[in-house]
């Protein structure tokens, strides 16, 4: 049986199949392949993707517009759509995609609030690709990173996976914790107490025969790890200014904690960096972190076209 996400939404990353995940990577190689090769693309000509983003985003906004424009395709937009759409008036995620199936072929939607990209789903029959809800997941930054390892690696396999920084409110390393899960690395968790990876999904990864080492030692983890990947403590997560002052710069990293890193360290982070990396870390040869937000552009493609059934 030939693997197709024709129609299907993209919601979380559990719901993919390793063939699936497999399909999303070929494709977004090839993609990349042709656009480095300068070919015009029109794999989605005369389809229309709907940006509808309810929280602030640069990366995962213009790469989405990106991929459809060179897929042929055309986008139409809400920036700021809590306060520039119908949400300003109290219309429900669900009769919101009831009402933008009319209008565009595919949606994708970032919101603040745990479930978002679900709701808009159960209301629209296109396919709805989640781009981040509130501290929940975030499938498609967890899949071009997962594209990233493997063009920074050479592999996925066997690999041991730093992740560090705010992992309790990170909707990136949620979802590709569970991403890695399906290739049998080893995971080291860092991060203050306060900002702890959650239980729950430390359980989960456990149950799959997952090795988890938690800490609050960064540079003992990098010292073991392939790749080190970085998040920022987010300021918007949090209630109390204060508590967020205090764990900011609970994690700097520097030329000094590179050097003594693990020979070879591949450094990633989806981005905006604030403090946690210092710029003049940028130099490394493993710092991969621009290179796999413009990896963001082929993946993307991949799906929109993968859900659109023309890859």
């Amino acid at each position: 049986m030939t693997t197709s996400l024709k129609g299907k939404d993209v919601l979380q990353v559990e719901q993919l199949a390793s063939e699936e995940i497999a399909l999303i990577m070929d494709t977004a190689a090839r993609f990349q392949g042709a656009l480095q090769a300068g070919d015009r693309l029109m794999n989605m000509a005369g389809k229309v993707l709907a940006t509808l983003f309810y929280e602030p985003s640069t990366r995962t906004r213009l790469s989405f517009e990106a991929a459809m424009l060179r897929l042929g395709g055309q986008v139409i937009s809400v920036a700021e759509a809590k306060t520039s759409s119908s949400a300003a008036k109290g219309e429900t995620l669900f009769d919101t995609g009831k009402m933008i199936e009319s209008y565009c072929d595919v949606a994708v939607i970032r919101h603040p609030v745990v479930g978002s990209a679900q709701e808009l789903a159960e209301g629209a029959s296109i396919p709805v690709i989640n781009g981040g809800d509130g501290a929940g997941q975030h499938p498609t930054q967890a899949l071009l990173d997962l594209y990233t390892i493997r063009q920074e690696k050479g592999r996925v396999e066997g690999l041991t996976i730093t992740l560090a920084g705010d992992l309790k409110n990170g909707r990136t390393v949620h979802s590709l914790s569970a991403l890695l899960a399906n290739f049998g690395v080893r995971f080291y968790f860092v991060a203050p107490q306060a900002l702890a990876m959650p239980a729950e999904i430390t359980a989960s990864l456990r149950q799959r025969s997952i090795e988890i080492v938690e800490t609050t030692d960064l540079a003992r983890a990098v010292a073991e790890s392939n790749v080190l990947y970085m998040t920022r403590v987010q300021k918007e997560r949090f209630a109390d200014p204060a508590e967020y002052a205090r764990l900011k710069g609970a994690y700097v990293v520097d030329t000094k904690l590179v050097k003594s890193a693990k020979p070879g360290l591949t450094l990633m982070h989806p981005l905006p960096r604030v403090d946690e990396i210092q710029k003049q870390v940028d130099a490394d040869p493993g710092a991969a972190y621009f290179r796999q937000a413009a990896n963001g552009v082929p993946v993307r493609m991949a799906l929109l076209a993968l859900v659109a059934g023309r890859e």
